[in-house]
């Protein structure tokens, strides 16, 4: 197995990684994200609020894993481009991960609250708001428009190299385009961030993501394209 194969593997993995951890921490989240999020470790919660950072920090090295296994592929084609998805995918590697900081600071009020230990309850609610509103924007800006936009460029990307089926990477581009609508309508209010509206719209995405990551694991980088990419 040549080293290109297994880099084709190793990407497709981490693909497949980071949309089913992106899943579960989404389902994980649900009790400090409710209106009564106050309450989740007196309910039982904790563990399971935990699993869920878990897997975003899981999601936040796979982002970081694929930007970094394919960029030396795309540079051989537009290195500035290239650069460019590279930056907007660890700016989405990074809005997670500050996302994962507000669900902590809830998470940790929660736990001062099951023990009586808050010095003053008055403004506990107003600031468990105030961390689930950040955790909303950092979800939006980083799943949604940075996600978005570098996943149209290295779609573009390997549109023009060929480096995959061109009906994949054109599929690719669109979903991108979706995701980054979705974004928007949240963003003016006119969707819900777990909404089925938006859901749907956002969806494609992570078909294409599937997608991607079977045909790298199962073909991988189209040989005659990739000599030819290595010639230039």
């Amino acid at each position: 197995m040549t080293q290109d194969r297994m880099n084709g593997i190793i990407i497709g993995i981490f693909y497949i990684v980071a949309a089913v951890t992106s899943v579960i921490a989404v389902i994980s989240y649900e009790p400090v994200l409710s209106e009564q999020w106050y309450m989740s470790v007196a309910n039982g919660f904790k563990t399971k609020v935990l699993l869920g950072v878990i897997n975003d920090l899981l999601l936040v090295l796979t982002a970081v894993g694929t930007a970094v296994m394919l960029f030396p592929y795309l540079r051989r084609w537009n290195e500035q481009l290239a650069l460019g998805y590279l930056c907007f995918r660890f700016m989405e590697a990074v809005l997670i991960a500050i996302g994962v900081v507000s669900i902590l600071g809830l998470l940790q009020l929660s736990i001062h609250y099951e023990a009586n230990s808050l010095a003053s309850e008055e403004n506990l609610h107003e600031i468990g708001y105030m961390l689930q509103a950040f955790h909303r924007w950092t979800s939006m800006l980083g799943p949604n428009f940075m996600l978005g936009i570098n996943t149209a460029l290295y779609s573009y990307l390997l549109f023009k190299t060929g480096l995959v089926p061109r009906p994949l990477a054109l599929f690719g581009m669109i979903t991108a385009v979706l995701v980054f609508i979705a974004g928007l309508l949240e963003m003016f209010g006119i969707v819900e961030p777990l909404s089925a509206a938006k859901g749907l719209i956002a969806l494609p995405v992570g078909v294409y993501e599937l997608s991607l990551a079977v045909w790298l694991i199962v073909k991988g980088f189209h040989k005659q394209n990739l000599e030819k990419l290595k010639a230039c």
